[in-house]
């Protein structure tokens, strides 16, 4: 996720372009740039780092053009963070510029098509590949707007572009696929951005631009056309009335209610361009292991902390069942500390949304060094634990604000299932149908989550006013869902402040039961199609029977549960593999809710800190 701001009109561009980067700096921090129209030609300045290492370079530039200007702050995809992979990119002859968020899936193709023909890359990144084909377009004589669009059409993937030509500097185009972007209308000017908030300070009134569209921006014209045929469309003007912080949030309260929203694009990015919706097939060459490594394989370790933890869990989960091969799930701090019972046919999967976790970048190297095999699962390009294991599955879930993990964490069980099909095809332990079956089901998971957040969200946001004074939880989950329940306990805890544990449902009358009173909820997870689901009935019967008030969450429909349940939260039904994804997200809800009623600082909760890079 990357941050993007384009501008036409009559001021001085850099500031426009700094402020508005400013205000999007939460989209991307590795690098910036701008790209402006002066004397004659175009001139492009970027650098590594924070946006304050690029307004050092610009303050030194000695001048302030007019008229038309790209920035673009970047979080990083594809090519690791460095000045020469930093947006804006251009053609051959440095005669347009383009800056891009989103993912080209098919830019390997692309790249090698365009360099048979002698186009010359000056970066890793999929981006470049788009300059290079509109520049292909030009030469055959289209003019600018039906260039990007011809250009557009052999591009995969998703995509919010900005681009101008020095050919035409008096125009700004804008086109968009599965990727945000938002046209601020102004007096005379006229601007792009990736999000509002980097317009707010020039104009309220905006065009938001759906998917197939492009837009052909001047100073005193914006005219909207289909990429498909290049028939106009027309627009209404919608005005905005958030004020600043909340426009940073896109309208949200907190960045963590905002990233909870944010979770169908983010798990539909992770499976994004590696899995054949028609085969089921997973291709993930990024992990770097060969057939025969894979098939040579004799036991898996996942190693992470808190959160990632509770994904690894999960992967066991799936990992045992489809993979056929042991598989020990290790805290980062206690794994490095131990006597390691690991060889060369051990693969380790480290499991971080920084990249940068203490605790888990030392237990990767104890194992490193002890001949193991290693593919880590990330949200940060070029981040330490990437760079020291063999391969890396990128969840490409965006940054991620808020200190509670929400988006992070379900694009990390996404990567695992991912994982997991790709050595179940290699290793012959996973039959084509059953591939098939659960390839369908996580291509059904972004829509899943999109409906279940519009539908549950009201219903927990009115439970959260009645658990509000509970300083006690208890969540309860079998198979698959036990990790899950410590999930939704951690949530709870690291927000509220309330004492939530989460326990393997079974071992409740091993201990938690002699807590159970009406004083303290009990939050139980029982879908219908499970194989433990009537241990799970049994188990809520139990907390029942000692006046334990329960909230359960179920497959929609299920009458016994409700029959059983104090309060019940109804979910799709779904399959066993994707049901972690699914059913935290009524859980992530839970805590947030539970917080603001509280009046909690969900964002920066006390004593935490996003990512823990010291022991």
């Amino acid at each position: 996720m990357c941050g993007i701001i384009g501008y036409v009109g009559e001021r001085a561009v850099i500031p426009v372009l700094l402020e508005g980067l400013r205000r999007l700096e939460y989209r991307g921090y590795d690098s910036a740039g701008v790209a402006f129209f002066d004397e004659g030609k175009i001139s492009v300045i970027r650098a590594l780092g924070k946006l304050f290492n690029l307004q050092e370079l610009l303050a030194g530039y000695g001048k302030n053009p007019r008229g038309i200007g790209l920035g673009h702050t970047r979080w990083a995809t594809h090519g690791e963070p460095a000045e020469h992979n930093a947006h804006p990119h251009g053609d051959c002859r440095q005669e347009l510029v383009v800056v891009h968020n989103g993912i080209i899936e098919n830019y390997h193709t692309l790249r090698g098509m365009l360099e048979q023909k002698g186009h010359k890359f000056r970066s890793q990144t999929d981006t470049e590949v788009i300059p290079h084909l509109i520049e292909e377009e030009l030469e055959a004589g289209f003019d600018l707007p039906e260039a990007v669009r011809r250009a557009l059409s052999k591009v995969e993937g998703a995509y919010a572009i900005g681009v101008f030509w020095a050919k035409a500097p008096h125009m700004l185009i804008a086109a968009r696929y599965q990727s945000p972007l938002v046209l601020g209308i102004g007096e005379g000017e006229n601007f792009m951005a990736s999000d509002i908030p980097a317009i707010l300070p020039w104009t309220k009134n905006v065009i938001f631009l759906d998917d197939g569209e492009m837009a052909i921006l001047t100073k005193d014209s914006c005219q909207i056309l289909s990429l498909r045929d290049g028939r106009k469309i027309a627009k209404e003007i919608s005005r905005i009335h958030w004020d600043a912080a909340m426009a940073e949030k896109a309208g949200f309260k907190h960045f963590m209610l905002k990233e909870i929203y944010e979770q169908p694009q983010a798990i539909l990015n992770t499976f994004r361009g590696r899995l054949d919706p028609e085969t089921g097939e997973v291709n993930i060459p990024e992990i770097c292991l060969s057939p025969e490594e894979v098939l040579s394989l004799k036991k898996i370790c996942i190693l992470a902390c808190g959160t990632s933890y509770h994904a690894g869990l999960v992967g066991k989960y799936l990992f045992e069942r489809w993979v056929r091969l042991p598989v020990e799930v290790e805290l980062g701090s206690e794994f490095r500390y131990r006597d390691l019972l690991i060889d060369k046919n051990t693969l380790v999967i480290p499991i971080s949304q920084s990249g940068e976790t203490a605790d888990t970048l030392a237990s990767l190297r104890r194992a490193r060094e002890v001949g193991a095999k290693a593919v880590a699962i990330c949200n940060v390009l070029g981040s330490t634990i990437t760079r020291e294991s063999d391969g890396t599955i990128y969840t490409h879930a965006g940054p991620e604000i808020g200190v509670a993990s929400t988006k992070a964490f379900t694009s990390q069980l996404t990567a695992l299932l991912l994982l997991v099909l790709y050595f179940g095809q290699m290793r012959k332990s996973l039959s084509e149908q059953e591939r098939r079956r659960i390839a369908r089901s996580l291509l059904r998971v972004p829509y899943q989550v999109e409906k279940l957040i519009e539908k549950v969200h009201p219903e927990i946001k009115d439970l959260a006013y009645d658990y509000q004074r509970k300083e006690h939880f208890l969540y309860l989950g079998r198979n698959i869902l036990f990790p899950i329940a410590l999930e939704g306990a951690l949530k709870l805890k690291e927000i509220s402040y309330i004492h939530a544990e989460g326990y393997a449902a079974g071992e409740m009358k091993h201990g938690p039961i002699a807590l159970i009173d009406e004083n303290m909820p009990v939050v139980a997870l029982a879908p219908a199609n499970h194989h433990v689901y009537e241990k799970m009935i049994s188990n809520i019967e139990e907390v029942r029977s000692r006046r334990g008030e329960i909230l359960a969450l179920g497959t929609e429909g299920d009458e016994t549960l409700a029959r059983v349940a104090t309060r019940t939260v109804s979910l799709p039904e779904c399959e066993w593999e994707v049901s972690p994804i699914l059913y935290t997200i009524p859980l992530q809800l839970l805590a947030y809710e539970v917080a603001v009623v509280r009046g909690c600082d969900v964002d920066q909760p006390r004593n935490l800190a996003k990512s823990v890079t010291v022991e």
